[in-house]
């Protein structure tokens, strides 16, 4: 399985009603969305191998003419390597359990099952299983990559040697595959298999003041095919995060029980409640189609980067998605968006851009959605103060002076505003004083 740029677009287009996806939208696809894509894939892949692929003793793909020629693989034709790699009791084990699930591939396996990887961890032996297929198929996704056979992590069980859920394996090799697992008791276990790339691992994810992400990441030391880390417990959540250099959303390393970790208790994430505000005269600055600039000028940059954990893998929080449209006093556009990784905090984000040119941040900071006022930021320059309270009418005054209508909802105050007046939708009214 791999997943790429495309699949990304897929998932953006499909949960969102206003066409721009969440700035959580990569881990929501390594969350929520490898388990759909990998069953799609290998049934896919099974029909386009009945179909277009040509008959094979190996798995082959189709070279320019149209004329087969073999696939060669690490993860089928290079010796075993770990501690464990001699020890032909356990290999026997672990073949045995490959065998016994063959069944859930989906489609046909040949020859013997090759264990690449075979090691002791603190959390008992484990090893990396790949097999060829029979025929080796287009895949859905990427275009024009095709499934040459499917890999696992077996991990250990009271029982024995357990395989984990296959993925497929494309003539692509293994960028995009899940290349590492935790094991234990306690997710306190981390290997990483050696594919050849270097590797960026970071223990524990931690929040600047301003909400954006602090990590510190440190070079992974493979010895003979892998790499066993000890880290802290992951239950519930992922607080680890791989990455191959430069560390990217798009570089990042999958591990391959990560949705296992975050979805223990079998529920659905949360799909954020989407709420969008378009303040006046915001029309002027962003035209009829607000969120087609977003989607290019911040989703397809780096522009809110800071604030994502590129490498992490985390589910959605349950805090509403906000979105607000609005124009600064010198003409430029403005767009706040707020981020959630899991049960943390949510953050806000406003950026700033004249038309066409892509976003950028100019003030953040963690949100409350308990208090009056949840949203309150300062922008630079004189530019105002970006407040918000979902569904509540907001007023402002400067000192002691008259109270002035802001709209619902959302408003850009000016500046030199000190106090707002939250009324929600109850009644209840709270005034709260802005910092200057």
């Amino acid at each position: 399985m791999t997943i790429q740029e495309r699949d990304v677009r897929d998932v953006l287009r499909r949960v969102t009603d206003d066409l721009v996806g969440p700035p959580t939208l990569l881990d929501d696809v390594r969350r929520g969305g490898r388990r759909r894509l990998r069953r799609r894939r290998a049934v896919l892949a099974a029909v386009c191998a009945a179909v277009v692929a040509v008959p094979v003793g190996g798995a082959l793909h189709l070279a320019d003419g149209g004329a087969a020629a073999e696939v060669a693989s690490p993860l089928f034709d290079k010796p075993t390597r770990g501690d464990l790699a001699g020890d032909g009791g356990y290999l026997r084990q672990v073949r045995q359990a490959w065998r016994d699930g063959t069944g859930d591939t989906g489609t046909d396996v040949e020859g013997d099952p090759h264990v690449v990887w075979a090691g002791n961890t603190p959390a008992g032996p484990a090893a990396y299983v790949a097999q060829r297929a029979t025929a080796a198929g287009e895949v859905w996704e990427p275009a024009g990559e095709r499934m040459i056979g499917y890999a696992a992590f077996v991990e250990p069980t009271a029982d024995g040697p357990r395989v984990m859920t296959r993925e497929t394996v494309t003539d692509a090799g293994t960028y995009g595959s899940s290349v590492a697992v935790l094991l234990g008791p306690g997710r306190d276990v981390l290997v990483v298999l050696d594919t050849g790339h270097p590797v960026e691992f970071s223990p524990t994810l931690r929040y600047a003041a301003d909400g954006r992400i602090e990590r510190t990441f440190q070079r992974v030391e493979f010895r003979d095919g892998a790499a066993v880390l000890s880290v802290p417990p992951q239950r519930g959540r992922v607080t680890v995060a791989l990455a191959r250099k430069p560390v990217s959303a798009t570089t990042a390393v999958h591990i391959a029980n990560a949705t296992d970790v975050l979805f223990a208790d079998r529920k659905a994430s949360p799909q954020p409640r989407s709420v969008t505000y378009t303040l006046p005269g915001a029309e002027r600055v962003w035209g009829d189609a607000p969120a087609a600039h977003v989607g290019r000028d911040v989703f397809a940059t780096d522009a809110l980067a800071a604030y994502v954990d590129l490498g992490g893998t985390h589910r959605a929080g349950g805090s509403p998605s906000l979105t607000v449209y609005g124009a600064v006093p010198d003409g430029r556009q403005l767009l706040l968006k707020t981020i959630q990784h899991d049960d943390d905090p949510t953050r806000a984000i406003a950026l700033i851009a004249h038309a066409g040119a892509p976003l950028q941040p100019v003030a953040s900071g963690f949100i409350d959605w308990n208090a009056p006022l949840p949203v309150r930021l300062r922008l630079p320059d004189g530019q105002g103060v970006l407040v918000a309270a979902e569904g509540a009418a907001l007023s402002y005054r400067v000192g002691a002076g008259e109270w002035h209508d802001a709209g619902r909802g959302a408003a850009l105050l000016p500046a030199d505003a000190t106090e707002v007046r939250v009324t929600a939708a109850g009644g209840t009214a709270s005034t709260v004083r802005v910092d200057p």
